[in-house]
């Protein structure tokens, strides 16, 4: 639950003040808070060596809610690689079916696309499933991919790896 981001600093919290050092809890969170820029970066090099150029691409992403098959959309890391790629100058759909667009708009000013049928076909250079909702397993993927250089990248490994350029 949404326990795993915050209870690491009190458990270090909690070290330091009995003369521990915390050294692994902190690091992992070092690790766990760069995972959005992470991904981000893979991806761009991932359309880079296929040739793509990056300022303008158009990216899916697949899912902002903070785990699969449930609306909440506190603490979703999902925020930090939509955040990165736009620095790089990519235009980010958001397709998350379970997420309340309000509260999206709301929280992170960002428009959803709630229907899969709203998504353009043929539009997108990169997709990326960040959050394994059950209805994405029906995407179909090449319908909304644009020319054969595209680059899909599985967060979370649902998809057959035949079908992924790479997965986290």
């Amino acid at each position: 639950g949404h326990c795993i981001g915050v209870d690491p600093y009190y458990l270090a919290h909690k070290a330091e003040s009995l003369g521990y050092q915390p050294d692994v809890i902190l690091s992992g969170r070092r690790v766990n808070n760069n995972m959005g820029q992470f991904v981000a970066n893979k991806v761009i090099k991932l359309m880079i060596g296929k040739g793509q150029k990056i300022l303008n691409s158009n990216v899916l992403v697949l899912g902002i809610t903070f785990k699969e098959n449930c609306p909440d959309i506190c603490n979703t890391k999902v925020i930090d690689i939509i955040n990165e790629l736009k620095q790089f100058g990519c235009k980010v759909d958001i397709h998350d079916p379970w997420a309340d667009e309000k509260n999206v708009k709301k929280e992170y000013n960002l428009k959803l696309i709630t229907q899969s049928s709203s998504l353009t076909p043929n539009k997108y250079h990169a997709i990326i499933l960040a959050v394994s909702h059950n209805e994405f397993l029906e995407l179909d993927y090449c319908n909304l991919t644009k020319g054969n250089n595209y680059v899909i990248y599985d967060i979370k490994s649902i998809l057959p790896r035949e079908m992924v350029d790479d997965r986290l």
